[in-house]
């Protein structure tokens, strides 16, 4: 965690101010749930305990001026030019300032620091965080009476137009209404919510970064997504009313894709499998059995790695190597896949053994260093000062 005297030192150091306010939005860990976003399906995200911090403060002209701390850099540009950089970071700042101009609200020039200890490239999100961050301190800052749902939808589409990726808005969504000791059950298709309690108990979560991430990540994903709305095309032949994935049934799966596209049949039966995961999870974690969440964790990587085949033998290897472990109840890839971390649910204080023993082994199969995150979890987006 970064301090709020760290962030207000080094924001009077930049901008010769104190900042009117600093807010704070965390990344995010998803515990079940996978590629079931774009299929209109639900997921079950949890904010955690890494976040980015922003500071901002108005200024007496039309100049933005940004700095991030990650990369030691300035960048500025009047309000009335705004348009996306070729720099990079800026640009999840700027299509959110893009996105309340789009809306009509009326914005001036202000100051902006960044800084965070969410680790980067590692799957939590650091992107949304920085929108979700943004979104609300320009929110407070001019008085613009947006919600939370809004703030998320606002990352969302930032995330579209100016950074250029097309995401669900999942990681949006959990950065700005986690709760502290809860996941959140998401409904991709209306958003919709509730929150389930994640008492782990003697049980704690820990991430397992791969340190890699294979370039098939794209082509994949955009494969995948084709052979889900193909399955879809083929059920609403016969039954009109499906509008996605989300209500389409095995049976019918079998009744019309499993002899027409075979490719279409499995993908979309991991998906509609996938779903019924999560609900056995969040059933688990009503009646407090970790357990059994582990044990859905353990069967959708199985899923993931062999049916949708988004796994890649790095995560593979964490995943089987955990298992051979008692104190481990629970573990499978998470994220888009192909690379990022493994998510596992172990004892409380067994991490060090564990990381002992996966260390070496992963690094004379892969010659890759395995980089451990303990986490735990967070409220969403808040103001720290």
């Amino acid at each position: 965690m970064i301090a709020r005297k760290q962030i207000c030192d080094r924001f009077k150091e930049i901008y010769q101010t104190e900042p009117t306010l600093v807010v704070k939005s965390p990344g995010r860990i998803n515990i079940i749930g996978e590629h079931t976003d774009y299929n209109q399906g639900f997921v079950l995200p949890t904010a955690i305990d890494k976040a980015i911090y922003v500071g901002v403060s108005k200024r007496n002209d039309q100049q933005i001026q940004l700095y991030a701390e990650d990369f030691k850099e300035s960048f500025e540009l009047d309000i009335q030019d705004l348009a996306p950089s070729d720099k990079g970071w800026p640009n999840y700042i700027l299509g959110v300032v893009n996105q309340l101009k789009e809306r009509g609200y009326a914005l001036a020039g202000f100051n902006l620091y960044i800084d965070g200890d969410i680790p980067v490239g590692a799957g939590l999100s650091s992107s949304a965080a920085v929108e979700c961050a943004t979104g609300f301190a320009l929110n407070e800052l001019f008085d613009l009476g947006l919600d939370r749902i809004e703030i998320a939808k606002i990352g969302q589409l930032a995330e579209h137009t100016y950074a250029g990726v097309m995401c669900g808005i999942m990681d949006q969504f959990a950065s700005v209404l986690g709760k502290q000791d809860h996941v959140l059950r998401l409904d991709c298709r209306d958003l919709s919510y509730s929150y389930h309690p994640l008492e782990l108990g003697d049980y704690e979560i820990m991430l397992f970064n791969t340190n890699v991430k294979h370039s098939l990540a794209s082509s994949a994903y955009n494969d995948r997504r084709n052979s889900c709305e193909k399955a879809v095309s083929l059920v609403q032949k016969k039954y009109p009313t499906v509008q996605s994935l989300r209500d389409v049934t095995l049976e019918m799966l079998e009744e019309l894709v499993a002899d027409v596209d075979q490719e279409s049949f499995v993908k979309s039966k991991f998906v509609i499998q996938e779903n019924q995961r999560l609900e056995k999870a969040c059933a688990a974690l009503q009646q407090g059995d970790i357990q059994e969440l582990g044990n859905q964790m353990f069967l959708a990587h199985q899923a993931l790695s062999e049916e949708y085949q988004v796994s890649c033998p790095e995560l593979d290897f964490l995943v089987e190597k955990v298992r051979e472990h008692s104190q481990v109840i629970g573990a499978r890839m998470m994220g888009g896949g192909f690379g990022g971390c493994t998510i596992n649910i172990l004892q409380k204080g067994y991490g060090e053994k564990l990381v002992a023993s996966l260390a070496t082994a992963y690094k004379e199969q892969f010659n890759l260093e395995l980089t451990p995150i303990l986490v735990t979890t967070g409220n969403g987006t808040e103001i720290v000062y």
